[in-house]
C-alpha cells in the first residue's frame, strides 16, 4: 500500500477502469489509455489539465450503475465523472508539492461538473490530510450538486474533517434539505456540540411555526439529558407518525433513564432511520 494513500492505489485504479470498460466502447478506452501513456512520457501539468477538461467530450455522460468498491460507494455517477476520478489516480506523486499544486489548480479553475468530480474523488486523492481546508471551503458552496458530492456517500469528511468543519457540513445539509441519512459516518461523528446546535435550531423552527426534519433527532439521541428530554417528549406526542418514530429511535440511542423508559413504548414493528427517511415527503 502506498504510504501517501490510505488504500492500494493500483488496485482501485484497476477496479475503476474495469467499470469504465463495462460502460464504454473501445474508442473511449483507447483514448483514455493514450492519454495515460502520454502523461507517463511527459508528466506535463498542462496535459493533465487538458485531459481532465476534455474527458466528457470523449466519454459521453451515460449513467453508471451504482457500484461499491472498497471503502467507497459510486452512486449517481456518469461515465465522464468516473473517468475523471480514474484520471486523477494517474497523476504522478513523486513530488508532493507539485501534486498538491496541480490538484489545487484543478479546483481553482473547475466548472460545476468538474467540482463535482473533484469533491467526489476526495477519498482517493493522495495526502488526504492536505484537502481538509479545500473541503471546508466546498461546504460553503451554494451549488446543490457540489454540496451533494461532498456530503453524500463520501467517506472523506467523516474521516478527516475537524469537529467544527464536520458540524458545519451537517448543519449545511440540514439547511439545504439534503438527505442526511446518506452522509457517511453520520452516527460515528455525532457530538455534543452538534446536538446542542441542532436543538437550538429546532427551537427556532418551532418558535417560527415551522416543522423540524425528523432525522435531526438522530443526532440528538445519544446526548439526550434532562434539558433535551422535554423536546423528545414533545416530538413523541406529535400527530405525525414519522416524528413519533424519530423520537422513539432517538430514545433507543440514549442511556438517559427517562428516555429508556419511554423507548419501552415502542411497538415491535421494524423501525430504522432509513425507514423514517423514506417516509419524509
Amino acid at each position: 500500500m502506498d504510504a501517501i494513500y490510505h488504500y492500494d492505489r493500483n488496485k482501485i485504479s484497476t477496479l475503476l477502469y474495469s467499470i469504465i470498460q463495462q460502460n464504454s466502447n473501445q474508442q473511449v478506452q483507447e483514448w483514455l489509455q493514450q492519454q495515460k501513456s502520454k502523461l507517463e512520457e511527459s508528466n506535463a501539468t498542462q496535459r493533465f489539465y487538458g485531459t481532465f477538461t476534455a474527458i466528457p467530450r470523449f466519454t459521453g455522460k451515460n449513467s453508471i450503475p451504482d457500484t461499491t468498491i472498497p471503502g467507497f460507494f459510486i452512486h449517481g455517477y456518469t461515465l465522464d465523472r468516473l473517468a475523471r476520478m480514474w484520471w486523477l489516480l494517474q497523476l504522478p506523486t513523486e513530488n508532493k508539492d507539485q501534486y498538491i499544486q496541480t490538484i489545487e489548480g484543478l479546483f481553482g479553475a473547475a466548472d460545476m461538473n468538474e467540482q463535482i468530480a473533484l469533491y467526489g474523488a476526495l477519498p482517493l486523492l493522495a495526502w488526504p490530510e492536505e484537502w481538509k481546508l479545500r473541503t471546508a471551503e466546498g461546504i460553503r458552496s451554494n451549488i446543490g450538486p457540489v454540496l451533494e458530492a461532498i456530503m453524500l456517500h463520501n467517506p472523506y469528511p467523516a474521516a478527516y474533517l475537524e469537529e467544527a468543519a464536520w458540524n458545519q457540513l451537517v448543519m449545511k445539509a440540514i439547511f439545504t434539505d439534503k438527505p442526511i441519512h446518506l452522509i457517511t459516518g453520520l452516527d460515528k461523528r455525532a457530538n455534543r456540540k452538534l446536538a446542542d446546535t441542532l436543538r437550538d435550531y429546532a427551537h427556532e423552527r418551532w418558535a417560527a411555526g415551522r416543522t423540524v426534519n425528523p432525522l435531526l433527532w438522530r443526532l440528538i439521541g445519544p446526548f439526550i439529558d434532562e434539558g433535551s428530554f422535554p423536546d423528545i417528549v414533545r416530538v413523541w406526542h406529535s400527530e405525525n407518525s414519522v416524528e413519533r418514530d424519530a423520537a422513539a429511535l432517538a430514545c433507543a440511542a440514549s442511556t438517559y433513564a427517562p428516555a429508556q423508559q419511554l423507548v419501552k413504548e415502542i411497538s415491535t414493528t421494524t423501525l430504522s432511520w432509513d425507514s423514517v427517511a423514506a417516509r419524509i415527503a
